[in-house]
């Protein structure tokens, strides 16, 4: 299984240089048995498969178990750490959705109305036409609005590192190119949709997107890494393992960086414990109404995913299992970490996170083989 990598941050560079690192592999001693089921795979990654570090984490019932392999630093070695704090990328849309239905719950929201009778004005020109796009169409990426991150493919990182980004002037960006398709006759993925997600969050709350997903979801579940940084926020809060992105003259550290390029499509900083404490809620009917999270399971098949009979919920994927059944979850992938996270038929939870982006496209189609096996458990 390989996630397409282009169209989210990684549309920078999906096939330049491979990470490498020859370094072994360190086992979480709070487990020792946890390795026995991905700690294969997690060493091929680590040894030959172009990232420097990777962990797993495996949540049975009330069992935790973590893994890791390979390095946190490639200067000095020091093994990779389990639980630090990732950039958790497009895992961030989940969130924002979560909060978005919340709000749908409370009457404050209609999922088919126009995004116009929010916004008006913010989605204009070249085809792309607010008055016809649906919350539904923009959270299920159905809407044809192109990747405003379209517009950076083949950027030196390094330039976007404190660059960040106001999210009218990433819609402006998006809606300078034509509309990809009619609303709801589609489906591409595009950043720019939980741009204006986000937007519309802060629009109908009177709040920051950052205090809602706080107080809605992060508090409620007792998330205490995680959270949405501002503009000028650059730094990743310790310990985390570095994140590495392929520079001019090698690997460069590109932990630190203003990730409101990103925002509600990609911004959030967090942990593999948070990120499956929330999948597990979320998924497990705790934190949205019934009519919401079914709504929120209501998936339209995503053909240009690159994954075979993948398929998109309004913030969640489903995907086939090899071992049957289909999880729900997401994929983050942001400069210098890529994780996937989520929840099998059996409720087994499962989050691989490694610390490395953008990887070569067999790196990437690895990490999905890792994160299958977690979820079938063998």
């Amino acid at each position: 299984m390989k996630i397409r990598v282009t169209g989210k941050l990684a549309a920078l560079a999906c096939g330049l240089a491979l990470f490498v690192s020859s370094c072994g592999s360190d086992t979480a001693p709070a487990a020792p048995e946890a390795g026995n089921v991905v700690q294969p795979e997690l060493d091929e990654l680590t040894a030959a498969g172009g990232v420097p570090g990777a962990e797993a984490l495996l949540r049975d019932k009330d069992q935790v178990r973590t893994s890791t392999s390979g390095v946190a630093n490639l200067a000095d070695k020091t093994p990779m750490i389990s639980d630090g704090r990732i950039r958790a990328g497009s895992i961030t849309k989940s969130f924002v959705a979560t909060v978005v239905l919340q709000l749908v719950a409370e009457g404050k929201v209609d999922l088919d109305a126009p995004i116009e009778k929010y916004l008006p004005g913010l989605v204009a020109g070249n085809g792309n036409d607010g008055t016809k796009i649906t919350v539904r169409h923009l959270l299920q990426h159905t809407s044809g609005l192109p990747n405003y991150l379209g517009k950076l493919a083949g950027i030196d990182p390094e330039t976007l590192r404190n660059q960040g980004a106001n999210p009218a002037e990433l819609v402006a960006t998006a809606v300078q190119q034509p509309s990809l398709f009619a609303p709801g006759t589609g489906w591409t993925y595009s950043n720019t949709n939980y741009i204006v997600l986000g937007m519309l969050v802060e629009k109908v709350s009177g709040d920051t997107l950052s205090q809602q997903i706080d107080r809605r979801v992060v508090r409620p579940l007792n998330l205490t890494s995680t959270y949405l940084p501002g503009r000028g926020d650059t730094e990743l809060p310790q310990p985390h393992a570095i994140g590495y992105v392929p520079g001019k003259s090698g690997v460069i550290d590109f932990s630190d960086y203003d990730s409101t390029l990103a925002w509600a499509a990609g911004g959030l900083i967090s942990t593999s414990r948070d990120i499956a404490t929330f999948y597990d809620a979320l998924l497990g009917g705790r934190i949205l109404p019934p009519a919401q999270l079914q709504a929120m399971k209501s998936a339209v098949p995503a053909p240009n995913l690159g994954v075979a009979n993948a398929s998109y919920g309004l913030g969640l994927f489903t995907v086939p299992l090899p071992c049957g059944g289909q999880y729900w979850g997401h994929e983050g992938s942001t400069f210098g970490y890529m994780s996937m996270a989520g929840v099998g038929p059996d409720g087994r939870i499962a989050v691989i996170a490694v610390n490395a982006y953008p990887v070569k496209p067999e790196t990437s189609g690895a990490i999905m083989s890792t994160f299958a096996t977690a979820l079938c458990g063998k």
